[in-house]
């Protein structure tokens, strides 16, 4: 993911609380700061080894940006995530990512395919995850980002793309929980790519558009399915719990 706090196409140096912005969301993304969990300047200080001023600062850029909560006089908080946000980015994110897509190769010129194919091939290139236990691959998060923004460059529309960028964005957390999912091993995104490229070099803009919906579909629904799971288990954990505080002692 390559969400930023400055610009860095202008050369201008970045500020502490940008970078720290940055390194907090990308928390926020992987799950390592939870969803709904309080964010105490302090203890931030001491995570990330900084200062009170460029945190706080940081903080509330993350409150503008929609993945944080300012709450009067409680301080900040991790947004929560929920079915029905993810639903309406999802259905949001498949209007204005058709819209562009279907501009882009309407008015998309060879250059424009070129630079998609190399995209394509370089996510393709790439394992989805990394580690044990495992977790998404940065270098293929960036690839991944790098393709859909490839994808709708040959859009004329600055706004659509502006818009789609900001969607994605938000999408970031779900994309990880979906890889959690039971299920999530019988995906084969690079085929789902490979089915949209394909689709987008015949310039068959109604077929493009029907799968890149469906893209965005079977992540949002990996992810409930692996959010119905926590949910589960962390319920069938607290039943335990009772149920052991209940017992009489011997």
């Amino acid at each position: 993911m390559d969400t930023t706090f400055d610009n860095t196409d202008t050369g201008t140096p970045r500020t502490m609380a940008s970078q720290l912005a940055d390194t907090i969301l990308q928390d926020i993304v992987t799950g390592a700061l939870p969803p709904g969990s309080k964010l105490k300047i302090r203890e931030l200080a001491d995570r990330y080894q900084a200062g009170v001023i460029p945190l706080r600062e940081a903080v509330s850029r993350l409150a503008m940006s929609g993945f944080v909560e300012a709450e009067d006089q409680r301080g900040f908080r991790v947004t929560p995530v929920s079915r029905a946000d993810l639903e309406d980015i999802t259905s949001v994110r498949q209007c204005i990512e058709s819209e562009a897509l279907r501009d882009a190769i309407e008015s998309g010129n060879l250059e424009w395919e070129g630079t998609l194919l190399a995209a394509f091939h370089l996510v393709r290139s790439l394992p989805t995850v990394t580690g044990d236990p495992p977790r998404m691959n940065p270098a293929w998060e960036s690839a991944h980002d790098n393709f859909h923004q490839t994808l709708l460059a040959g859009c004329r529309s600055r706004w659509l793309k502006l818009f789609a960028a900001t969607l994605r964005t938000q999408t970031a957390r779900y994309r990880h929980q979906s890889l959690r999912s039971q299920r999530a091993a019988e995906r084969d995104v690079g085929e789902e790519h490979e089915a949209i490229v394909k689709a987008v070099l015949a310039r068959d803009a109604d077929r493009a558009c029907e799968l890149l919906r469906k893209h965005f579909e079977v992540t949002a629904q990996l992810a409930l399915q692996n959010d119905a799971r926590e949910q589960a288990l962390a319920s069938t954990g607290a039943l335990r719990t009772s149920v052991s505080r209940r017992r009489p002692a011997r």
